[in-house]
């Protein structure tokens, strides 16, 4: 069996071509899915001839995944299983970039995470730009503390987190020759995209004279760039995480993306469990995005409602986990932040509220020893969380030495430094981060 198709074409539709050749084959029906929607050609008949079109959703690189069934409806291998078909720009030569790449930055101090647009789905490529940001925290030289930038893939507004997490460039403390960059300071970051959807970045930093570079390349599309094999646990792990939220959206709306989702989920768990190769892991990875956008398309269309069950969700944590180690004053505050919270529900002014009582929470819990180090030993027994495994070896050493010795102030150093190097951590998802640049303007 033959897939024959044009790889480059301007149109927003296209045709797979199907030749079977002279050879009987055990395969009586093929399925198309877009690995970018979840659309699905469904199973179709295999017969000479065979053309099945697909839609092309979006510019860029449009990745499909073949599947063949025999005449039980048993899975049968193909040679080929992948189809790449790049919608071009119509009237333009540059190459559009397949997908929108964003930095997370602080709204105001203490104030939620948004994303602000470096690169949009469709832009011509080569590209380039400059962002004027500022420092949240001072950093000072030879310390180990950190200003962060980082880098997400994708259109989801909330949870940032829902996004794919593309890295993390740091300006560190043992950066700094000498001085301090204040709270409130410039950071010049000048970004550039090429084609071949490589970025690289730099950080100019007027108030110390200073000029940092990723030192990398920052990001690719390219496949060999990812390792699909080392993230097996972590796509695992996040399958189940994105199930619970399903299953709790569920018992607040009905939306048939809702149903979509746990498919995607369930196929992403089936890949998983079938294939556990660097191949499976990739496709069930793709099968959790479009999950996750699945999930962003119900939050939309349910705000009010899924708005109040995350309020539900905070107060039970705060009644069970967190109130008995309260403050009066802190009790008092967060029942306050809690009921202007209820009163902002319909408003843009909601996700800051929540962000402030998710942050009142931390404040709690990181004054009690017993949460660091339940925190800390989460992360130390996934190292598939991390990037840098020889790395996530030292700080877990670290963080051991620390328990050892009943230092739980350098335990939470080490926790905090841990957390940010993390894949996929956001500041509007876990209690632990510390996403330490503003928003300029």
């Amino acid at each position: 069996m033959r897939l024959t198709f044009i790889a480059r074409t301007p149109d927003t539709k296209t045709k797979i071509a199907v030749a079977i050749g002279n050879t009987e084959l055990p395969v009586g029906e093929l399925q198309i899915d877009s690995l970018d929607t979840g659309w699905s050609s469904g199973r179709v008949a295999l017969k000479a001839g065979l053309l099945l079109e697909v839609p092309l959703s979006k510019p860029g690189d449009n990745t499909f995944k073949v599947f063949a069934f025999d005449a039980s409806g048993a899975p049968q291998p193909i040679e080929i299983d992948r189809v790449v078909i790049t919608r071009t720009a119509a009237t333009v030569d540059a190459i559009p970039a397949s997908h929108t790449v964003r930095i997370e930055v602080l709204e105001k101090v203490g104030g939620p995470s948004i994303l602000e647009n470096l690169v949009r789905e469709g832009d011509p490529l080569p590209k380039s730009g400059k962002l004027t940001l500022k420092a949240a925290t001072s950093l000072k030289a030879g310390s180990r503390e950190a200003l962060r930038f980082k880098l997400w893939e994708g259109d989801i507004q909330n949870p940032i987190s829902d996004n794919r997490p593309i890295g993390t460039f740091e300006i560190r403390g043992i950066d700094l020759e000498q001085g301090v960059i204040a709270a409130g300071a410039d950071l010049e970051l000048q970004w550039q995209m090429l084609d071949s959807g490589t970025i690289s970045c730099e950080v100019s930093v007027p108030s110390v004279g200073g000029l940092f570079h990723s030192g990398r390349n920052f990001y690719s599309r390219q496949e060999s760039q990812v390792d699909y094999g080392a993230a097996a646990k972590r796509v695992t792990e996040e399958t189940e995480t994105v199930l619970e939220r399903v299953a709790e959206a569920s018992e607040r709306v009905t939306d048939p993306d809702l149903d979509l989702a746990r498919r995607k989920l369930e196929e992403a768990k089936a890949s998983s469990r079938d294939d556990r190769s660097a191949e499976g892991a990739k496709t069930a990875d793709e099968k959790v995005q479009q999950a996750k956008r699945l999930l962003a398309r119900v939050r939309e269309n349910h705000l009010r409602d899924l708005r109040m069950a995350e309020l539900d969700r905070i107060r039970q944590l705060f009644d069970v986990a967190v109130r008995r180690f309260a403050k009066p004053n802190e009790e008092a505050a967060f029942e306050n932040l809690m009921a202007t919270t209820e009163r902002e529900i319909e408003r843009p002014s909601f996700e800051g509220y929540v962000s402030d009582l998710r942050s009142k929470i931390f404040s709690i819990l990181w004054r009690q020893d017993w949460f660091v180090v339940d925190q800390f030993r989460h992360l130390a027994e996934r190292p598939y969380l991390f990037a840098d495994s020889a790395e996530h070896a030292e700080l877990t050493e670290a963080g051991e030495a620390a328990i050892r010795s009943n230092d739980v102030d350098k335990l939470r150093a080490i926790l905090a430094e841990l957390n940010s190097r993390r894949i996929g951590s956001s500041s509007d998802a876990d209690l632990v981060n510390a996403v330490n640049v503003l928003v300029g303007r």
